[in-house]
């Protein structure tokens, strides 16, 4: 009523208002007490600020290649960090519509959705967690322990809160986002967004379209359970929940939400990333030796080495992943589809094949199989376990389940461990390593056919037979002591007595012009064993030798006789890196594989340059140049005119071993220099005849099929351009007829030699 005064409230009611607000102040100290103390280590340890500003994870190391693709990584997590700009808005919208619709508003902690997921507790109607994308991203870079009791999870949930606000104070936005997207686990071994993107659709995260980027935001609630590969049901499922609420908060149009959901998940390009997959898969191998050597010799600001497979160290190789990929083409295309139909149909119907033993064959096979069973991993599992020798050869002759390689696919089947390796002793086995002769850098390395069962790399660890590939080394000898293409010899056998009393004469498959005077270029291009005997007998194996070295090859050749022949056994990359000389004007540059290494942050750790030194003249390298040219135009090589079509300046050199066991050619070519091998891994298994086992049947064809390819695709630079023009002052003849004149071929009397 009007003018009425209002009585004070009663002294039970003063009492309980100041006890609402006692309690209130209460809590609200209590809260501020326990975040103070959280937030100065007294509940345990609270991350530094150097730690929020540089937060830690397994990060792997990638591999680059020089036309700047990725060949792999090396990872304990398949983890790489990527930047907000390298993200799609599609992956940005589809986490925030999902995970933390608000995240633009609040600071870290999202008081509204805590009230909301409490009142959802309460009364049971609980509608999505109450964690920001902050928070989660706290929990991520700093994990919780396993261990813990209900006190414990309250305080660490706490300490999270904390985090995330000064993740908040710290960071931008954007930059949140990309730091949770980089540490959350997609599954299938794909550790952030980076890894993620690869794995399932083969792209860079920002290509990621919106179904993509919906199914892979729908994963992260729980990987394995919405896993497309594993659940394919579920994850539809889950993706188009996640375009729901892309909808739902405007990222999409109705109609585009209608559009995508009708949409299957499309996997055709999924693939887990490990070493045993994708390209260069021996070259990735052979660089995890070299790069834990370099890590263990190089140190980080704290002073510890390098890790590998936790810093996230970015290697930028050589390899060009354009012909790396027509170099493993050429293997697979001959290999697989001519010359392994080829060895089997060579041998098909014949007892104890591919095997080739003069004398007891039978134990000499058996010989060889249990060396191979002894080299195997299963043996080693067995020995590791003490088992028996007999219970242990009684197991590797027990047929059991089995995947084994060919050529038209892996092959599920049942087969005792020795019938394997039998099987294994008939596959040929290739290896090329292609170079840039005037910068050293490695451009194609194949160690093998199938990195995931045959892990022995041909190119810098297997040394075989060179056989004719070495005779450019005594070649250059003769160039280098004045000699030239168009000297005389006479074409009969030689003969070396040597210090022990034994006698040298080598045997010459080739037959024409016996006993006629030949020139030296005649005789390199039909790779005339005679010849080059006289030409070692008139020098000696230690001059050849000293060439050798001078041309980057560091083997242990033994000083005989016979290494004219090609008796050495050296590597692929030696022989690359030797006939490059010949392409480089005489100057010898050591192939390699890396040109810089950076750390995780981008800094420059190291730089790579070749080591170079003049090996041979210009001159002389010239003059090999032109012999080396006589092979492709009228000797060993001429199948690359007349079947392959080749029709640029090319130099090479075919080779083949004693028995046929190893086929060799090097190509040279003023832009690339290319060798490849081919044979089995044992030498005993090998065609038997000439014409099927040398170089030109065996390897030439490879190289041919990859320069194909290399010279089709203008975007490498490789041009079929004419060697360089002789040095200035050198006048030596090349057309060798011009000294013979018509039917005036000398003959000399063999007796006489």
């Amino acid at each position: 009523m009007p003018g009425k005064k209002h009585s004070a409230p009663p002294q039970k009611e003063r009492k309980y208002i100041r006890g609402f607000w006692f309690t209130g102040l209460a809590i609200i100290l209590f809260f501020l007490i326990l975040f103070t103390c959280i937030s100065f280590g007294i509940f345990g340890t609270m991350p530094s600020f150097e730690e929020l500003e540089n937060p830690k994870s397994n990060l792997a190391t990638e591999i680059y290649s020089s036309d700047h693709k990725t060949l792999g990584k090396y990872y304990i997590e398949n983890r790489s960090n990527v930047h907000f700009r390298d993200l799609s808005p599609n992956i940005i919208n589809a986490l925030i519509a999902t995970e933390d619709s608000r995240f633009e508003k609040h600071s870290g902690v999202d008081i509204k959705a805590i009230f909301r997921v409490a009142f959802g507790m309460i009364t049971g109607s609980n509608k999505g967690g109450g964690s920001t994308i902050s928070q989660q991203l706290a929990k991520n870079l700093f994990p919780r322990k396993k261990d813990r009791n209900f006190f414990e999870t309250v305080i660490i949930k706490f300490k999270e809160w904390v985090t995330a606000i000064k993740l908040e104070r710290n960071y931008s936005k954007d930059e949140i986002l990309a730091m949770y997207l980089n540490t959350v686990d997609f599954g299938s071994q794909a550790f952030g967004i980076q890894s993620a993107a690869k794995t399932y659709f083969n792209k860079e995260p920002k290509e990621l379209n919106a179904e993509e980027a919906a199914l892979l935001v729908g994963i992260l609630k729980a990987p394995s359970w919405f896993s497309p590969v594993r659940n394919a049901k579920r994850a539809l499922e889950r993706r188009n929940t996640v375009l729901a609420q892309m909808e739902k908060y405007d990222y999409l149009t109705e109609q585009q939400y209608d559009s995508l959901k009708a949409l299957p998940i499309n996997m055709g390009d999924f693939h887990v990333q490990d070493h045993t997959a994708g390209l260069a898969t021996y070259f990735r191998e052979y660089l995890r030796g070299t790069l834990g050597d370099w890590c263990s010799n190089h140190q980080k600001e704290d002073g510890t080495p390098y890790n590998l497979y936790r810093d996230g160290l970015k290697i930028y190789t050589t390899i060009d992943s354009r012909m790396q990929k027509y170099a493993e083409e050429a293997v697979r295309d001959y290999l697989g589809k001519e010359l392994q139909p080829s060895f089997y149909r060579h041998w098909k119907g014949i007892k104890d094949a591919p095997f080739v033993f003069e004398k007891n064959k039978a134990r000499e096979i058996q010989n060889l199989m249990l060396q191979a069973m002894r080299r195997s991993d299963r043996y080693a599992h067995l020995k590791s376990v003490n088992t028996p020798d007999a219970e242990i050869l009684r197991s590797f002759n027990t047929p059991v389940k089995m995947n084994v390689f060919s050529w038209h696919g892996d092959i599920d089947t049942v087969l005792s461990p020795m019938d394997s390796i039998r099987y294994y002793k008939f596959l040929l086995q290739s290896g090329l390593m292609s170079m840039d002769p005037h910068t050293g850098f490695v451009k194609a390395y194949v160690g093998g056919i199938d990195y995931r069962y045959f892990q022995y790399d041909h190119v810098k660890y297997a040394k075989r037979q060179v056989g004719s590939t070495f005779k450019p080394f005594l070649y250059t000898l003769a160039m280098q002591e004045g000699e030239s293409p168009c000297t005389k010899y006479a074409n009969v056998q030689p003969v070396v007595e040597l210090p022990n009393g034994d006698i040298w004469a080598p045997a010459n498959d080739n037959k024409e012009r016996l006993g006629e005077e030949v020139t030296l270029k005649w005789a390199l291009a039909y790779s005339n064993n005679w010849i080059s005997g006289q030409l070692m007998k008139k020098y000696s194996p230690q001059d050849v030798i000293r060439i050798a070295r001078k041309m980057g090859v560091t083997s242990d050749i033994p000083a005989v006789y016979s290494i004219a022949l090609g008796s050495a056994d050296l590597t692929l990359y030696e022989m690359v890196g030797a006939m490059s000389t010949f392409a480089n004007k005489g100057v010898f540059i050591q192939p390699i594989f890396i040109t810089k290494i950076e750390d995780k942050n981008g800094n420059v750790l190291e730089s790579f340059v070749p080591k170079q030194n003049e090996a041979i003249s210009e001159e002389t390298a010239y003059l090999m140049i032109k012999l080396l040219q006589g092979v492709v135009e009228s000797g060993t090589g001429t199948r690359l005119r007349s079947k392959y079509g080749f029709d640029n300046p090319i130099a090479g050199k075919t080779g083949t071993s004693q028995n046929q066991s190893d086929g060799w050619f090097m190509g040279i070519t003023p832009d690339l220099v290319t060798g490849v091998w081919t044979g089995c891994d044992d030498r005993a298994a090998h065609f038997r005849s000439i014409d099927l086992g040398q170089g030109a049947n065996m390897a030439l064809p490879i190289w041919a099929y990859y320069m194909k390819k290399v010279y089709a695709d203008n975007t490498l630079g490789i041009t079929k351009r004419d060697f360089d023009p002789a040095p200035k002052g050198i006048k030596v003849e090349f057309d060798c007829d011009k000294y013979e004149g018509p039917k005036k071929k000398k003959r000399v009397n063999i007796d006489d030699f």
